[in-house]
């Protein structure tokens, strides 16, 4: 049985194929630059005012924001043209040494910084800068496990290398959820989950385990919300009622209800928003969402989901023509990596799932959300550039 397993692996993905070389693709590209311009614009509109009562002026945000934006986009720029073997053989192992040590750093040293009682963050001494290591995991997973699965497809047949592939992701994923981090937690779990899926042969093995996976995450959420204690029980209890709590744990929720209702089809215009001026509490992070909705409306709204949606579908045509294995996987870690946390932060907002602290790619405030995500878009336009013309098995 397991000889035949192996052939079966071994038909699957070692094939000889045919790949044709041509240009990037222009359509990822242009989204990926309308919707950073756009980002740094609304930071702007959304955090002139706190910017200007806090620092005395009013660009300061959208300052760092625009040289966020140009560094992700010099980043994306040598990632589009990198040479890929790299990435299959070098990149990965190097990512996941660092994402430890990062992450190791911000849960148990001095230098990891709390906020909110998470220890998310990570302060570089001296220069006060600081980062998240969760989204360097991010990038770690989406190229680790194909790098390590389209090395050696009888990882995922051979019991005890696929339990210790596992443990190895299982481990990176842990120490996110050290810090107190679920929200990425379950995206790096999602991304991961997604990826070996698309890759494995045995696919009611996993819509089991998915299920399964569903079912504890969701008598989770639903012990936290009847609980009603502590940091997250009080999140999902003002999830279900933010009026409970209206100036403390649904505050900021009832703002940026308000905010998007305020906003109706067409908006109230450019700049004009009324519930950043204090009342959404850092309305240019990951709340940005409903600022974009009040002062450009329904509208607009569309529009920004309506470039998410030509990226998705974009990227996942580059994942079916991708020329190998790996290209294909990296590409649906990506896509998914995109559509779940662009998800999760819309659904934030519209207060669809309890609050939590996700950035909405390209646009929140962030320096490194924005060059970890524009990175990978790099990535992907750089497998765009090869496409499979035919196999031959």
């Amino acid at each position: 049985m397991d000889q035949r397993r192996q052939r079966d692996v071994k038909k699957k993905y070692q094939n000889t194929i045919e790949v044709n070389r041509g240009n990037s693709d222009h359509i990822i590209f242009l989204a990926i630059i309308l919707l950073t311009i756009f980002g740094v614009l609304m930071v702007y509109s959304a955090s002139y005012y706190t910017a200007q009562t806090r620092f005395n002026s009013a660009s300061y945000f959208a300052k760092k924001q625009l040289l966020f934006a140009l560094i992700g986009f010099l980043t994306m720029i040598i990632m589009s043209s990198f040479d890929f073997e790299l990435l299959k053989y070098k990149v990965p192992t190097i990512l996941y040494s660092l994402s430890v040590i990062t992450l190791l750093l911000a849960a148990f040293s001095p230098l990891g910084v709390e906020v909110n009682g998470a220890r998310r963050w990570l302060e570089i001494p001296g220069i006060g800068f600081r980062f998240q290591p969760s989204d360097i995991a991010k990038a770690t997973l989406i190229l680790y496990i194909p790098s390590k699965i389209s090395r050696t497809p009888k990882i995922l047949i051979d019991n005890r290398m696929f339990m210790i592939f596992c443990g190895k992701i299982i481990f990176l994923i842990g120490l996110v959820a050290v810090g107190k981090n679920l929200s990425t937690t379950i995206i790096l779990l999602i991304i991961s989950f997604g990826i070996i899926f698309v890759a494995s042969p045995f696919t009611w093995r996993f819509i089991g385990a998915g299920v399964g996976g569903v079912s504890v995450l969701l008598l989770y959420l639903v012990a936290q919300a009847k609980s009603g204690d502590g940091f997250r029980g009080g999140r999902f209890s003002a999830w279900r009622d933010p009026f409970s709590d209206s100036l403390n744990k649904g505050f900021q929720t009832i703002q940026g209800l308000y905010a998007i209702a305020s906003g109706g089809i067409f908006g109230l215009g450019f700049g004009k928003s009324r519930q950043k001026l204090d009342f959404i509490p850092e309305a240019h992070n990951d709340i940005i969402f409903a600022v974009i909705c009040e002062e450009l409306g329904l509208v607009g709204a569309t529009i920004i989901i309506t470039l998410f949606g030509v990226i998705i579908w974009r990227g996942l045509k580059i994942a079916f023509d991708a020329p190998d294995l790996f290209s294909s996987l990296v590409a649906v870690g990506i896509i998914i990596f995109l559509a779940v946390q662009t998800i999760i932060n819309i659904s934030v907002v519209t207060n669809t799932i309890p609050n939590t602290g996700i950035a909405l790619p390209f646009i929140s405030y962030g320096g490194t959300s924005i060059i970890i995500t524009m990175g990978l878009m790099g990535v992907l336009l750089n497998i765009s550039r090869y496409t499979r013309i035919k196999s031959k098995i």
